[in-house]
């Protein structure tokens, strides 16, 4: 028999012998099933790729336990940095959520939706998308002070639109645009 045939072998024997055990050890210390599946296939990944390094025998499970605790560390500390990204986040977009009066998106809808396509485009690329003039001329094919010309031209259609809706530009301003993203997009 091979190396490769008696390493499986083992592994075997030793996943066999110890799986029932590893599995309440991670489903003790989880918060759902599928966290402490992950923990048992983590720790039995790491018994195979460090073969030579599991003891025999029961000292096995001693040794997978150790290994499942370390798993389970970098669990949590992974579920803490998720955490803290999801409320940093959270918080940005709470920040740079656009306010308009509720009596008020109907009418932006209505504005936005009135104007020609080339326009809703321009205003798109710009406002919800972020380019520049000159990032809109390469995505439209055309000189950059063609499209700040187009671009100046759809946003003026835009605010008289609003103006008709009964939208008040003033207060809105440059928002107008992104109060549309946040009720069309």
């Amino acid at each position: 028999m091979g190396r490769a045939a008696t390493d499986r072998q083992r592994f075997e024997e030793m996943y066999t012998a110890h799986y029932d055990a590893v599995a309440r050890y991670a489903s003790r210390r989880t918060s759902s099933p599928d966290d402490a599946v992950d923990v048992l296939g983590e720790t039995f990944l790491t018994a195979w790729r460090r073969l030579d390094d599991v003891p025999p025998g029961d000292e096995a499970r001693l040794w997978l336990y150790a290994v499942a605790r370390r798993v389970l560390a970098n669990h949590y500390r992974g579920a803490a940095r998720r955490e803290l990204l999801v409320t940093k986040l959270r918080g940005e977009f709470t920040e740079a959520a656009p306010t308009w009066e509720p009596s008020e998106v109907g009418a932006v809808q209505a504005a936005f939706g009135r104007l020609s396509a080339d326009d809703r485009e321009l205003l798109s690329l710009t406002g919800w998308e972020g380019l520049s003039p000159g990032e809109v001329a390469q995505v439209l094919g055309c000189r950059a002070g063609t499209a700040r010309a187009r671009l100046h031209r759809a946003r003026k259609r835009f605010a008289r639109a609003l103006a008709r809706e009964g939208v008040d530009v003033e207060r809105y301003g440059a928002r107008a645009v992104a109060m549309a993203e946040g009720v069309l997009g």
